[in-house]
């Protein structure tokens, strides 16, 4: 999501609403958890990714949060970062920093493609 909000938002080749829609929506869609997921509305899950556009850096797989041991886009220069995270209301990232584990939950899907 940093390479694509660095590359196409940034860069002016999307606007947010489309990064939204790629990054969110169109796969809470296909999934078939939408509205549950890939919105805000009233019902819906506070998942949100709050971006600070004039962050840069470069990725490196030690500042990432995730499940796997490398990433490919290792050393690539970024424009925008997100810098606070909330899943279900509650922060799990703030300032970049990962201040809580261990709350997300599996959603089971629900028809769709």
């Amino acid at each position: 999501m940093t390479i694509l909000f660095s590359e196409g938002v940034m860069k002016g080749r999307i606007d947010l609403p489309r990064f939204v829609a790629l990054s969110a929506t169109n796969h809470a869609k296909t999934y078939g958890l939408y509205p549950q997921k890939g919105t805000i509305a009233i019902g819906s899950d506070a998942d949100f990714a709050i971006w600070s556009p004039e962050t840069r850096g470069v990725i490196r797989h030690d500042d990432l949060h995730d499940g796997a041991d490398y990433t490919p886009s290792e050393e690539f220069e970024v424009q925008g970062w997100p810098e606070t995270v909330l899943l279900r209301g509650r922060t799990v990232i703030e300032k970049g920093a990962m201040i809580a584990q261990g709350q997300g939950a599996v959603v089971a899907r629900c028809g769709g493609g």
